[in-house]
């Protein structure tokens, strides 16, 4: 059976909307960060980057980084429908996707975060963390055009409105900041689904 591994509030938070979304039976192994687990000589045998999400799959292969994770799951469960078949619905997907784990999470939601990963000196944290608060919400304000008169992010629900969900998890739940109508909106369609009922559930927000 399929494992993932899994931190709370950690972009993991993706990926188990996915699986619940193709609706398969799978393990989930929570790996305590406030534990360190993450660096545990078990742990890093199976994983060495030390990180979540990590997918043990059935042949006993581990698959890490959330893109890759998601786009082999959509891949092999097409009937869940989480990429378009189209050469230009599958670039679309991908690069919404790559924005929102790429920029949104790693340049920007990390900063105001972890400012201590970029420096210790906490006058220069202070100011990490408003250069990070400020990137997450512009860039969410261009997310926001491209929701304009869409449901999701590229018209049909896909891996990247799970992508798009954890970091509006974390804007909204974690950091308080309001959201524009559009990804509010969208926010609040991604909280009707199952899916994400089933990890708020699991992460203390239902």
């Amino acid at each position: 059976m399929t494992t993932l591994c899994y931190a709370k509030l950690t972009c993991s938070i993706g990926i188990h909307v996915i699986l619940e979304e193709i609706g398969k039976p799978y393990d989930l192994r929570v790996i305590d960060f406030s534990k360190k687990e993450q660096k545990s000589p078990e742990y890093l045998a199976m994983n060495p980057k030390g990180k979540v999400p990590a997918l043990l799959r059935d042949d006993g292969s581990v698959l890490t980084e959330f893109a890759a994770i998601a786009l082999w799951l959509s891949m092999t469960n097409p009937d869940a429908k989480l990429m378009p078949t189209d050469p230009e619905g599958m670039a679309r997907t991908l690069e919404a996707l790559d924005f929102a784990v790429g920029t949104l999470h790693m340049l920007s939601w990390r900063m105001y975060r972890r400012p201590d990963a970029y420096s210790s000196i906490p006058e220069a944290q202070e100011e990490l963390k408003e250069r990070g608060r400020d990137a997450v919400l512009a860039g969410l304000d261009v997310v926001d055009g491209q929701l304009a008169g869409k449901d999701f992010i590229v018209g049909d629900f896909t891996i990247a409105d799970a992508a798009l969900y954890y970091v509006e998890c974390w804007a909204a739940d974690v950091a308080g900041w309001p959201l524009p109508p559009n990804v509010q909106a969208h926010f609040e369609r991604m909280k009707t689904r199952p899916s994400v009922q089933a990890n708020r559930k699991h992460e203390g927000f239902a």
